[in-house]
């Protein structure tokens, strides 16, 4: 009976290891800046070819405020800026006074600020490796917090060696070899703020980028892998035209008051003294010229931006092309060199970003409205059939029509 028993069992389990289905592959790229329209330039063959054998939206929508650091937070985490913590490239604790800041290493790399589980946490608890090859939040030292593999940020790596390093873990023994890779690329990013979106300059950025894809896809070939790996290709948020001509000068309508600053030339921060707070306010409102003035518990909830303690009381939104002079990231100096940026209302379309998803797990040559980035998550965690985290601001239902 027992010999039985155990015959019985031991047919079970190989039936069950038959039918198990492999863990799929994800690549998920960033290209950082890349506005939604960019694809429509006709100088775009592989993302193109993406789109003709996967899925693509009109326009990636980024959270508030469309900034680098809050939007890569936001798709890997699946949560708002207010809930994962980073709510700007650059602010302060105002408790503390401690400064994080994109450019601070020791900064970046410190666990207080990332409140939210991205997805690489989710997947090695649940038994997937997972590899970064650049990506915010994934060189926290604590073990359990970052992937696997992952490379330390170096802005000036070269993007085909970006590429041969994430082809290199696909060739790694199937015991060792990551699932879900992070790749990303700064250089529309760079050229949109230094030239704008619509120079000569961008279009080779543009052009550059794609390149890479092409050089994926080559590689993915070669190793005989092309039609086992989603590429998911996405960015952060849009990119507009700004003018040195569309500057409003905050410190100056405040020049009798104590303030702090904080945020950037989209988004400003205003910290007044509390017996001048309203005020402030008041001279605030009574200039409302090219942007809008809010007491943080009184932002629009459409932007998803006052449940956080980092946010200062008052909270300032620009008008779409016009900068705010007031926070660490800009000064006026900075402004007369710079052509593009981002950062305002995210639902405008200046700000939208891509998504165009490609491989065994994506409907073919399916194509969408605006999707939200916080979403992303659960997409992720669905093509991997794991569970997500409980807290996460994103909803399945919004974007997995996507999948087969």
């Amino acid at each position: 009976m027992k010999k039985t028993l155990l015959a019985i069992i031991l047919l079970i389990v190989a039936f069950l290891n038959l039918n198990a289905q492999p863990a799929p592959y994800v690549i998920l790229v960033s290209f950082d800046g890349f506005r939604w329209d960019y694809v429509n330039r006709g100088i775009t063959p592989n993302l193109d070819m993406m789109q003709e054998n996967g899925a693509w939206a009109l326009s990636l929508q980024p959270s508030f405020p469309s900034k680098t650091f809050p939007n890569h937070l936001a798709i890997i985490t699946g949560m708002y800026p207010e809930h994962h913590g980073v709510i700007f490239n650059e602010f302060r604790d105002p408790f503390t006074c401690e400064i994080y800041a994109i450019g601070d290493t020791s900064e970046v790399r410190d666990s207080k600020w990332y409140l939210g589980e991205a997805f690489w946490e989710t997947a090695e608890r649940q038994g997937i490796t997972t590899a970064s090859y650049f990506w915010p939040g994934s060189e926290l030292p604590d073990r359990y917090r970052h992937p696997t593999l992952h490379e330390a940020y170096e802005h000036e790596r070269p993007y085909p060696q970006r590429v041969e390093g994430v082809l290199s873990w696909l060739q790694l023994p199937q015991n060792e070899r990551p699932h879900f890779i992070t790749l990303y690329f700064h250089d529309t990013d760079t050229f949109g703020h230094r030239f704008g979106p619509h120079s000569p300059e961008i279009n080779e950025s543009i052009q550059r980028l794609d390149g890479m894809i092409g050089l994926l896809y080559e590689g993915l070939d070669k190793i005989g892998m092309r039609d086992s790996v989603n590429v998911i290709v996405v960015s952060d948020h849009g990119m507009t035209e700004i003018s040195i001509d569309r500057l409003i000068d905050i410190p100056a309508l405040l020049k009798n008051y104590k303030c702090e600053y904080g945020g950037s030339a989209p988004v400003l921060m205003v910290d007044a003294a509390k017996d001048k707070e309203e005020e402030v306010f008041n001279i605030l409102k009574q200039n409302e010229n090219h942007y809008k003035v809010y007491y943080r518990k009184d932002v629009p909830e459409y932007f998803h931006f006052s449940d956080n303690p980092y946010i200062y009381d008052i909270v300032l939104i620009a008008e779409t092309g016009w900068s705010l002079l007031g926070g660490e990231e800009y000064d006026h100096d900075k402004m007369k060199r710079i052509h593009g940026d981002h950062g305002f209302d995210n639902h405008q379309t200046d700000m939208h970003g891509i998504f165009i998803a490609s491989g065994p797990s994506f409907k073919k040559n399916y194509s969408t409205g605006t999707l939200w980035n916080v979403d992303i998550y659960p997409l992720l965690c669905k093509i991997f059939n794991i569970f997500p985290s409980a807290n996460i601001d994103g909803k399945l239902e919004r974007i997995g029509f996507l999948l087969k």
